[in-house]
């Protein structure tokens, strides 16, 4: 019996009344499981550049009612998308003129870094255990536009994620990142195998679960969200990923890297520069 989520209807009913920020397309051509590539930046004019944009500014007006300077990013079980999702959106933001910082907390298996072209050698678990300071261990990520975007990489990968990440020591930390950025992104473990995200996810200001079509199922969406629920975190809302038009989707393009439709490079522009004017900045 296929369980998969597949519909917008799926997600709705099986998050347990949490929103859709946005719904990101299926695309086969642009993305290999065994190399991270950012789609926003080799082709920020592609639909699913677009739809990227579109979460952001669904972020941009929860952030009316709520402070979000702080957001996990995860899903219930692996593969699911969350630190492609997680990459392309902070790039969105750093566009569209805020100071982002990415850490990668996913001390299992992190891979935050590798979008960016970049070394986990040093980095979240350098500052916690006094190795390294803050301020040497943000990596600059080049990106175009009036923002900023740094990367605190993993860093040296620990025995016992869970209670380092339980101790008291990192929410200094992470109040010390957020005190330098706008907005401070925050990619986690998945939520089911372990328990690493669910430690965290009461230390930032809210949640971003990322659900897959056809690959997450039902039944794993709706444990992930009593599971945010029960921890006291405040889940935002649901990423649905690798939609298609029959799940859902509403934009009327070709799915594919770089296909018809997508535009030019200035509507891109255009789209990043009119951000500000289009929607409310999240809290500086």
């Amino acid at each position: 019996l296929d369980d998969t989520v597949k519909t917008v209807e799926d997600i709705e009913r099986h998050a347990h009344g949490k929103g859709i920020l946005g719904t990101i397309p299926a695309v086969t051509d642009w993305r290999n499981r065994d190399t991270a590539r950012l789609v926003t930046i080799e082709d920020p004019t592609a639909p699913i550049s677009e739809a990227y944009r579109s979460v952001r500014t669904s972020l941009q007006f929860i952030g009316l009612r709520q402070p979000l300077r702080t957001l996990m990013v995860t899903s219930p079980m692996a593969a699911e998308g969350k630190t492609t999702t997680l990459a392309n959106l902070a790039v969105t933001l750093a566009r569209s003129g805020r100071r982002v910082i990415c850490i990668d907390c996913d001390l299992r298996r992190p891979r935050l870094h590798s979008f960016f072209g970049l070394s986990p050698t040093t980095g979240f678990t350098s500052v916690l255990l006094g190795d390294s300071p803050l301020s040497a261990s943000l990596q600059n990520v080049d990106v175009t536009g009036g923002g900023s975007l740094r990367l605190l990489a993993s860093g040296p990968l620990p025995p016992n994620p869970a209670e380092l990440l339980g101790t008291s020591r990192v929410n200094e930390l992470l109040a010390a990142v957020a005190a330098d950025a706008d907005i401070v992104l925050v990619d986690a473990p998945p939520l089911l195998p372990i328990t690493d995200a669910v430690v965290l996810s009461s230390r930032v200001d809210g949640v971003v679960l990322v659900a897959t079509a056809q690959v997450t199922s039902r039944r794993h969406l709706g444990r992930a969200t009593q599971l945010l629920d029960q921890a006291g975190a405040e889940t935002v809302g649901v990423v649905f990923n690798g939609a298609t038009p029959e799940s859902g989707y509403g934009y009327n393009y070709q799915y594919r890297y770089g296909g018809k439709g997508s535009g030019d490079g200035s509507r891109r522009e255009r789209s990043d520069r009119g951000a500000a004017r289009s929607a409310p900045a999240l809290p500086r």
